[in-house]
């Protein structure tokens, strides 16, 4: 199956190369990008190694996409979709973007178009993505795209050194698509 390709009105979502390697080092490299994520800042062999592993993630129907988010020539985000407990129906988000594109959509406009692509897929039943509590600008954009909350957990993971909370955002398939509406009395 060809990698996964995709096109927004600003936006190439496509696999990673290794020449992806400086623009994602920049935006994974910052404390304030990592703050919320479940691994440091990152070293250039950090990011050397997570560009070789995501770059094998090509397709959803192989389990897992990842994709580097290309704005104006350069990588200024990612966004990754895989299937959750072996099943093909449930899938799971994650996404990270540079500090320095915020405000200008362009996360939302990923994620929606991820959405879309897992969507495509007519075995995909549930789709959710799971954050830190903290972490107000993921749920923002959880909830931009449609997702709804379905949960918070308290202190429920032990994440560099503290307890942290963990929210659940998800969407159905009848969430993007319910179908006619039915009178309840004809």
């Amino acid at each position: 199956m060809a990698p996964t390709v995709l096109h927004t009105e600003r936006l190439t979502l496509r696999p990673y190369a290794m020449t992806d390697v400086d623009d994602v080092l920049a935006y994974y490299s910052r404390p304030e990008v990592c703050r919320y994520l479940l691994h440091e800042p990152m070293n250039r062999t950090d990011a050397m190694a997570t560009v070789e592993k995501r770059s094998a993630r090509t397709a959803l129907t192989d389990g897992a996409v990842a994709l580097v988010a290309e704005h104006d020539g350069r990588v200024v985000g990612n966004v990754d979709a895989w299937t959750v407990d072996d099943s093909p129906a449930l899938v799971e988000l994650g996404w990270t973007f540079s500090p320095e594109v915020g405000g200008r959509g362009l996360a939302t406009e990923a994620v929606r178009a991820l959405l879309d692509h897992v969507f495509d897929h007519d075995v995909v039943h549930r789709v959710t993505a799971r954050m830190d509590g903290r972490n107000t600008s993921s749920a923002r954009l959880a909830e931009r795209v449609g997702m709804q909350r379905e949960a918070y957990f308290r202190q429920d993971w032990w994440s560099k050194g503290e307890w942290t909370d963990t929210a659940v955002y998800a969407m159905l398939r009848s969430d993007r698509d319910p179908g006619p509406v039915l009178p309840l009395h004809p």
